[in-house]
């Protein structure tokens, strides 16, 4: 009876060539050039938002909340000029809607706005 050899268990990692050829680098892959999904011309780099604005920005508001039934209200006033105010309850509330106004018709900041239109 004839027996074959068993494969002997490697204890031990197979020796490494030492010559500088030993690994071979592989070629790179070739790829259509621009990424799935963009359209031909468009930039894949991400750029500045370029939507252009026309001129306008918010220089003061008045914000009024008035919330349900037995609450209290609340107002706040804001100018660029720095001004900036707060109020709650109605009788100051109302106070700082006239006050508003007139800062309005009086802030150099405003009044530059609607001169310039």
């Amino acid at each position: 009876m004839t027996t074959t050899p068993r494969n002997p268990r490697l204890k031990s990692l197979p020796a490494t060539p030492n010559t500088p050829l030993a690994a071979h680098p592989t070629a790179a892959r070739m790829t259509g050039g621009e990424p799935k999904g963009v359209a031909g011309g468009v930039p894949v780099a991400v750029r500045p938002d370029s939507q252009v604005g026309d001129g306008r920005r918010v220089v003061g508001f008045l914000r009024i909340s008035a919330p349900g039934r037995n609450a209290r209200p609340a107002a706040e006033s804001f100018c660029s000029c720095g001004r900036h105010e707060t109020a709650r309850g109605q009788a100051r509330v109302l106070a700082l809607i006239d006050d508003h106004a007139v800062h309005r018709a009086t802030c150099p900041i405003q009044a530059e706005g609607r001169t310039a239109a």
